[in-house]
């Protein structure tokens, strides 16, 4: 069995080395990781699951990021990276991270959450890909995936995705 918490600053270096474990060397030069440079991952949607002996298992994080344009802002949060212990793999815990995250962000009235991932895993929650919405390069485009927690709350969002700037960190930037 498992229990997830939220993320704390006493997690941080453990989840980092799991992170480290499950992805490549040369994680952080990923178009994805520039947006979040200097800023901190939100803390109530980040979360980990450790088993009954307390050792972790997986985890997963969320970014604030803005889709900008000529005329307008949108903030959404950026999903990643999830991971899951390479002996817990199979056992569903990243589907299960990613599914009650998600709800955790519905209730916080969150109306959209993206990622750069593997569209054919992600569909089977509910996302799809975006294409009126550009990552950093070099990001793939058929790999900007998107989920809806709010009805119409990608539609009519199209721009750059870029980092949340410090003067929206403290007010909505959403038109």
């Amino acid at each position: 069995m498992y229990h997830l918490t939220e993320e704390t600053k006493d997690d941080w270096w453990e989840v980092e080395a799991l992170y480290d474990l499950c992805f490549t060397p040369g994680r952080e030069a990923l178009s994805s990781y520039r947006l979040r440079d200097g800023i901190p991952p939100v803390p109530h949607m980040s979360l980990v699951a450790r088993d009954d002996g307390g050792i972790l298992s997986g985890a997963i994080r969320y970014w604030p990021v803005m889709v900008v344009d000529d005329d307008a802002r949108y903030d959404a949060l950026l999903l990643g990276p999830v991971a899951v212990h390479p002996t817990r793999q199979g056992e569903g815990l990243g589907g299960f991270l990613i599914r009650e995250s998600l709800s955790v962000a519905r209730e916080g009235g969150v109306a959209r959450v993206m990622l750069v991932g593997d569209a054919p895993y992600y569909a089977r929650f509910g996302f799809s890909r975006l294409d009126s919405v550009e990552m950093p390069p070099p990001t793939n485009p058929d790999r900007v995936l998107a989920y809806r927690l709010q009805d119409g709350a990608w539609s009519g969002v199209q721009g750059r995705v870029t980092p949340v700037t410090p003067s929206c960190q403290t007010r909505a930037c959403t038109p």
